[in-house]
């Protein structure tokens, strides 16, 4: 059974997903999100570990093992919980699935929001069922370093522009259909890199929490 922060009765506030593969979390993830929820009055943070991402390689550490990551990050963090029922699947997490799963579980009037980089923003259209995403949730958008501010498609400008709010108290009171783009501090810092900083020997100690570090390296992760 997922962990499932989100119910009916849990109606105050807006709330906001984070998916990723979590390989391993880091403060790149952390601290642009934290940043984001000071700038738009966000109540709860559901970091959504995937399973099988859709558009990337498989993960290194195993699913249990990245979940436990999660967990040792935001340990002595309130505002993030964590939801596994993609993590559960065998089968790719599609976030379109994901989000109309969770507004089914929560009702109509519930603020939601999910949390993408700049870079997803900008490749949104690739996504399975991305036309139906404002109709079920906000985007908060993190700022990415060396991503451009704009579509090149200019349906998709046109797009954003009639999305588009600069307003918390808007995302706030209605339950969907806005993007909002963050000013996040850019930590130009990946998963990726990441791995290979640990598989060096680099120590990874300011880019990753110490309760993290310590895990992968007791699992004799990313060598």
């Amino acid at each position: 059974m997922a962990d499932n922060p989100i119910s009916q009765e849990n109606t105050l506030g807006l709330q906001a997903l984070f998916g990723g593969t979590f390989d391993p979390i880091h403060y790149g993830h952390l601290r642009p999100v934290q940043a984001l929820a000071e700038q738009v009055g966000l109540q709860k943070v559901i970091l959504l570990p995937n399973h099988v991402p859709p558009h990337r390689p498989q993960p290194e550490a195993s699913p249990s093992q990245r979940l436990e990551m999660v967990k040792l990050a935001i340990e002595n963090h309130p505002l993030f919980t964590i939801d596994t029922r993609e993590l559960e699947k065998n089968t790719p997490s599609y976030t379109i699935e994901t989000l109309k799963e969770l507004r089914q579980e929560m009702g109509t009037t519930q603020p939601l929001a999910f949390i993408i980089g700049q870079d997803s923003l900008l490749s949104i259209n690739t996504w399975h069922g991305w036309d139906e995403i404002l109709d079920n949730c906000h985007l908060l958008v993190c700022s990415r370093p060396g991503y451009a501010a704009q579509f090149t498609d200019p349906n998709m400008q046109t797009w954003l522009s009639q999305h588009k709010t600069t307003s918390p108290e808007l995302l706030n009171r209605t339950p969907h259909g806005y993007i909002f783009l963050g000013d996040t501090p850019l930590v130009n810092i990946s998963a990726t890199d990441i791995r290979q900083k640990l598989s060096a020997g680099d120590s990874c100690r300011d880019l990753i929490p110490e309760a993290v570090l310590h895990y992968i390296r007791q699992q004799g992760l990313y060598q």
